[in-house]
């Protein structure tokens, strides 16, 4: 079913990190397949938001610092960068999460000025994609809702971690259950 593109649409991109793709320090298996349509609505939609992790070296959700994730997306670090085949030219606001160690934030939302920036730029409608579906995706979209978005997550365009083997279907299937609507890149057209 075809979702017409508005003026107050928004893309937010969820942690497209290196260490989060294919031979990174926290790889999502297939967390590359992302990009391309991701790519694709970049160019669509009229506002797009990139978000990342940006941890301090000794980051509490590290293991060494006694958390469940390896070192990962360290500030500063390639692999806390944006793949080269992401069109980084089209981002038009970035917003950087997790960036204290004594503070852990799977969502963009979650100590940053995201909701305001959105809801100054006019934004009622965001689509969401990256990785991971069932981390920082879910948090980012459930925040998204509780804002009060319109919210879209793209299913072609995000990936799970799947730390148990249904993790990320079980995450689709709870924002589903909470308010946003599941679809996918090519059902978003201008």
């Amino acid at each position: 079913m075809p979702i017409p593109i508005q003026p107050s649409d928004a893309l937010i991109a969820v942690d497209i990190e290196n260490d989060f793709l294919p031979g990174g320090a926290l790889a999502v298996a297939q967390g590359d397949a992302v990009i391309e349509p991701t790519n694709v609505l970049i160019e669509r939609l009229p506002l797009t938001v990139a978000t990342r992790d940006w941890h301090p070296v000794h980051h509490m959700s590290f293991q060494s610092e006694g958390g469940i994730w390896p070192v990962h997306c360290v500030a500063g670090t390639p692999g806390a960068a944006f793949p080269a085949e992401l069109n980084v030219a089209g981002i038009d606001i970035e917003i950087r999460k997790a960036d204290s160690a004594a503070q852990d934030a799977y969502s963009g939302f979650d100590g940053t000025d995201l909701a305001a920036t959105l809801h100054a730029r006019g934004v009622k409608r965001v689509f969401v994609t990256g990785l991971a579906t069932d981390y920082c995706v879910r948090a980012t979209a459930l925040d998204a809702l509780k804002a009060g978005f319109e919210t879209v997550v793209v299913q072609d365009a995000v990936r799970a971690v799947n730390l148990h083997p249904n993790d990320g279907a079980e995450a689709l299937k709870e924002l589903e259950q909470a308010g946003a609507m599941l679809a996918v890149s090519s059902d978003i057209v201008a």
